[in-house]
């Protein structure tokens, strides 16, 4: 994910509902990892997640800033290109 498994570690407290860590150590068990590794992973991909959202609106906000002008060659190679599928 973001690759922070190389860098020293902080350790944090973080406080958990009972049924949110009987779930976390029950997953923990089942899958053979530690309550760090799985809470390290899911910070890491709601981080990725966060910055891949912020990513796509910045996208998005400057396609309606600068809208992309209308291509005739792509338009019909694309109607080609679905006229081609076997659907």
């Amino acid at each position: 994910m973001l690759g922070y498994d190389s860098v020293a570690r902080t350790q944090t407290l973080v406080q958990l509902s009972d049924d949110l860590l009987a779930a976390l150590d029950q997953y923990a068990a089942s899958s053979g990892r530690s309550r760090s590794d799985l809470i390290r992973e899911a910070i890491e991909g709601y981080i990725h997640d966060v910055l891949q959202a912020e990513i796509d609106r910045q996208i998005v906000e400057g396609y309606r800033r600068v809208p992309q002008e209308p291509d005739p060659w792509v338009e019909a190679r694309a109607r080609e290109s679905i006229a081609e599928e076997p659907w």
